[in-house]
């Protein structure tokens, strides 16, 4: 039989390494068959017999307004990119929305009559679980500042130029286009918006 070494405190956890000196072979069971299972489960942040810390239920509508809120923030971002503020501005919208309602959670359970405290609700309720959906929504919110940020600006712009706008969507011509150039400002933001020849 080959010689096994002590395991150090690396491998303490490995549930491959070998068993240390003294110790008798153990058929292999399932993690949740006790005993290091439930150590395993102390360690991540769970109960004991529970399976571990609680994971992405998407039955629930607090994780799902968390995600909702990345997404939609997100995209609305890539919209006002793109130059489609409308779309940029409702998606960023809605996912200030859902990453509010989702930073909130439900509303707390009415208080028990025999004076014990009321349950937790919401991303507190998740415990462990609850930093990634935490920073779902709060990624969502600050996407979605900026995708409103750039529709809000893109509708600024348009009132601000209107003449230009105006001028460059009735043109029936490219040098058409070019002469609206004059309506511009000379500056930085005239430079941007102006027609290239």
């Amino acid at each position: 039989m080959p010689d096994r070494r002590q395991p150090d405190s690396s491998t303490d956890d490995n549930p491959f390494a070998a068993p240390p000196e003294g110790r008798p072979d153990q058929p292999w069971e399932p993690r949740g068959g006790g005993g290091d299972g439930d150590r395993d489960r102390d360690r991540l942040g769970g109960e004991p017999g529970a399976g571990g810390p609680a994971r992405w239920d998407p039955t629930d509508p607090i994780q799902r307004r968390a995600r909702y809120a990345l997404l939609a923030g997100m995209w609305g971002f890539f919209f006002g990119i793109f130059g489609i503020p409308s779309m940029g501005l409702l998606l960023g919208a809605l996912a200030v929305y859902w990453g509010v309602t989702a930073l909130r959670g439900q509303p707390p359970a009415p208080a028990p009559t025999d004076g014990t405290p009321p349950p937790p609700s919401g991303l507190a309720a998740l415990g462990p679980a609850a930093r990634p959906q935490r920073t779902a929504a709060i990624s969502g919110l600050a996407t979605a500042a900026l995708a409103i940020l750039l529709a809000a600006t893109s509708y600024g712009l348009q009132l601000a130029y209107k003449d230009f706008y105006v001028c460059r969507d009735d043109a029936l011509t490219r040098t058409a286009e070019v002469q609206c150039n004059t309506l511009l400002p000379d500056n930085f933001v005239g430079d941007i918006l102006k027609v290239q020849k």
